[in-house]
């Protein structure tokens, strides 16, 4: 949910990049609009973002569609930062950045033991490590943080 400032400030950049007055901004307005808000998105991103909230497919986005779509990206972004911590445990734990390679389910239990954490780590695993391979990949990694 944007908070009250966050929708001021859209209500500003959003009638700063209405250059034509008409209430809505076309994908070249909304890229630069997106741009003075501090984010970077490329054609194809400007194509989805217009085309994820524009009910009456006009190819251009009102004030209310505009709110829906800082919402996504916001939600987006915060998914991605999500994601970053789970690759930082990965890596920290044997896994390479580029979300490749494998943790040894050995080490994962070692780990929490020494935290002391009280979690059931092996039944996890069990439930995780479909394949039975001793090794957690990133995605069964980040399946066994959810």
């Amino acid at each position: 949910m944007l908070s009250v400032e966050e929708i001021e400030s859209c209500r500003q950049a959003f009638n700063t990049f209405d250059k034509d007055g008409s209430g809505t901004i076309d994908a070249n307005e909304l890229k630069a609009t997106l741009e003075a808000l501090g984010q970077n998105p490329t054609a194809e991103e400007i194509f989805l973002m217009i085309s994820e909230v524009d009910d009456d497919n006009s190819g251009e986005i009102e004030f209310a569609e505009f709110l829906r779509c800082i919402q996504n990206q916001k939600e987006k972004l915060a998914a991605k930062a999500d994601d970053s911590e789970t690759v930082a445990a990965f890596v920290a734990l044997g896994g390479c950045k580029d979300q490749t390679g494998s943790i040894s389910v050995q080490k994962l239990c070692d780990v929490v033991k020494d935290f002391g954490l009280t979690i059931d780590i092996e039944k996890l695993i069990q439930e995780i490590d479909k394949d039975g391979s001793g090794q957690v990949d990133y995605e069964e990694f980040k399946a066994l943080l959810a």
